[in-house]
Parts: C-alpha cells; structure tokens; sequence
C-alpha cells in the first residue's frame, strides 16, 4: 500500500474487501480461459475450488458451486492477547440454514 497507495488509511477494511474482490475475479478470469462469455464466467465462479486469497487467514478459501454461492464458510476463532491476534485451533467449518 505504501507504494501503490501511499495516502491510504491502512486500516480501512474496504482496501482490503477490494483486494479480494479483484483477486477472486482473476481466478474466475484464469479459469474462463479464452471463453470470456458471460455463460462461461458465471459457470467458472460457480466452480472455485478452495481457493486462497492473500488477504484471509491461511485456512480460509473459496468455494462456490451452482448452488451455493456462498464462497467463504470457514472462520477462525482468535483472541487478542494484548498485543496480537492468536489463533485458536483450527478453522471450522460454518453452514448457513437453507430452505
């Protein structure tokens, strides 16, 4: 950020939101291919396949299918210790409720 963005709040959380956003969108376009049809783009983003991004926590990727949209569906309990975020055990596994 300090080289690309050097006015830019380093704590404002929407840097970090568009980061990824732009980040998934190329991993949806790397895998379109040359078929950069809308058919296509939409059938690739509801195929990632646990897909890590640089700004989420080593166990948290992306995921997604035709019918579930929902890419992310694991957290991370932490606690502040202080003076650091500590990791406690592993990610797990979140669902939401589907009718």
């Amino acid at each position: 950020m300090a080289k690309y963005m050097p006015g830019e709040d380093k704590n404002n959380f929407y840097v970090v939101y568009g980061y990824s956003a732009a980040q998934a969108l190329v991993e949806v376009l790397k895998q379109c291919k040359d078929d950069l049809t809308r058919a296509n783009v939409m059938r690739q983003a509801e195929a990632l396949n646990q897909v890590h991004l640089d700004m989420l926590l080593p166990d948290i990727t992306l995921s997604t299918s035709p019918s579930d949209h929902y890419p992310i569906e694991q957290m991370q309990l932490q606690k502040f210790d202080g003076q650091n975020w500590v990791r406690l055990g592993p990610a797990i596994e979140g669902s939401l409720v589907k009718n």
